[in-house]
């Protein structure tokens, strides 16, 4: 059962995923990241937890954030999951240069979000 106690720390979840893809690329090209598979396959789990995460936020978290593209996020997890031999190091690379740098600001603020409403209680 999703319960909103636990949002916050799903959206830490999130945040240290984050962190932990952009330490693994830092300073690496597509085509270095391309030919490690260990760091591939580190970023691509990242990824499948970041998914999982989100899905497990609950509905009424989700519905009241509809800047962030949770539906997006939780599709991708399920095709790396279900379709791994077919997942794209293109789009991979993407999603790390295009998407996280947004979705990280947001969680961050939604995190700081909860934690002003945790205080204030």
């Amino acid at each position: 059962m999703r319960e909103p106690a636990k949002d916050k720390g799903r959206l830490d979840h999130i945040l240290e995923c984050i962190n932990n893809i952009f330490e693994f690329v830092e300073g690496k090209t597509f085509e270095q990241i391309e030919g490690d598979k260990m760091c591939y396959f580190a970023i691509v789990y990242q990824l499948v937890i970041i998914g999982e995460a989100a899905n497990m936020l609950t509905k009424e978290f989700r519905e009241a954030r509809p800047q962030t593209p949770w539906r997006e996020i939780v599709s991708m997890r399920n095709f790396i999951v279900h379709g791994y031999n077919v997942v794209d190091k293109n789009e991979v690379w993407s999603v790390i240069q295009d998407d996280l740098v947004p979705l990280k600001l947001q969680i961050e603020s939604y995190l700081e979000e909860l934690t002003k409403s945790e205080e204030s209680k």
